[in-house]
């Protein structure tokens, strides 16, 4: 059954990176956004156009641009005589990574991360296979630097550097493979790890294979061994599922890490 619904008050907690938009349509959007995917606002509700606006303290032309996004992502749509209603998640643009970064905001994060590290799992063993028949000298030179350079900031337990090189990493993979639809996939990696180190969903310290990994996945590269490459990054992928469940068991009896 379709109904009105309060929109929660801006006190709700936002995603924690901003979107690109800057000021009053940003928050709004930011708000909206993160409550659609957090479930405060539940499919099949109706937004009340004349309420956003004064609850926000916006003009009618702010409240109209963040419902232009919003339908473009798939999370609204209007329909005659019922109004701009949430449409059910089966609808949204998933591969947004404003989208991401709401759902990661949300209770159901782990989900979201689950769901990209299984996606990740498919295409990143096999654009490492084809970067390694693909890469030029110069590039798979640097992905070997990228890879020594992760070592040395996990074993210094630099998270904000290893995490920085780390999305470097897998971005220069895929850009590597040559393959246009992986290199798209670019902005959905960097959101995802970004995502697991924000909600405190990675080791301080990354474990020593995972570190060795990446070397294998680089040197695999390097030599045009496609398979060892391959090889490697499936393990990445599968250290990364263990390394998730863990760390949640930990964070399910302490809601607040440090």
């Amino acid at each position: 059954m379709i109904r009105d619904v309060i929109v929660p008050s801006p006190g709700v907690a936002p995603a924690q990176a901003a979107p690109a938009e800057a000021g009053l349509h940003g928050r709004v959007l930011d708000h909206l956004g993160t409550a659609i995917c957090g479930g405060e606002l539940a499919a099949g509700a109706v937004l009340n156009i004349d309420e956003l606006v004064d609850r926000y303290a916006v003009s009618r032309s702010v409240i109209r641009e963040v419902l232009r996004v919003l339908a473009s992502m798939g999370f609204i749509e209007t329909r005659r005589r019922v109004g701009v209603m949430i449409r059910s998640a089966d609808h949204w643009n998933v591969f947004d990574p404003q989208v991401i970064r709401w759902r990661l905001a949300s209770a159901g994060r782990i989900a979201q991360i689950r769901s990209i590290t299984e996606l990740r799992t498919a295409i990143e063993p096999h654009a490492a296979w084809l970067a390694a028949q693909r890469v030029d000298h110069d590039d798979a030179s640097e992905l070997v630097g990228l890879a020594a350079k992760m070592w040395a900031a996990g074993k210094a337990g630099d998270e904000e550097r290893f995490l920085r090189l780390d999305i470097e990493f897998h971005q220069r993979v895929l850009r590597a493979s040559g393959n246009e639809m992986f290199v798209k996939l670019q902005d959905l990696v960097a959101e995802v790890l970004i995502g697991r180190h924000h909600y405190h969903l990675m080791p301080h310290y990354p474990h020593e294979q995972a570190l060795q990994l990446h070397a294998e996945v680089a040197q695999g590269i390097q030599r045009h061994d496609g398979d060892s490459a391959r090889r490697a990054m499936v393990q990445i992928m599968e250290h990364a599922f263990e390394e998730m469940s863990s760390i949640w068991e930990q964070t399910l009896h302490d809601p607040h890490p440090a």
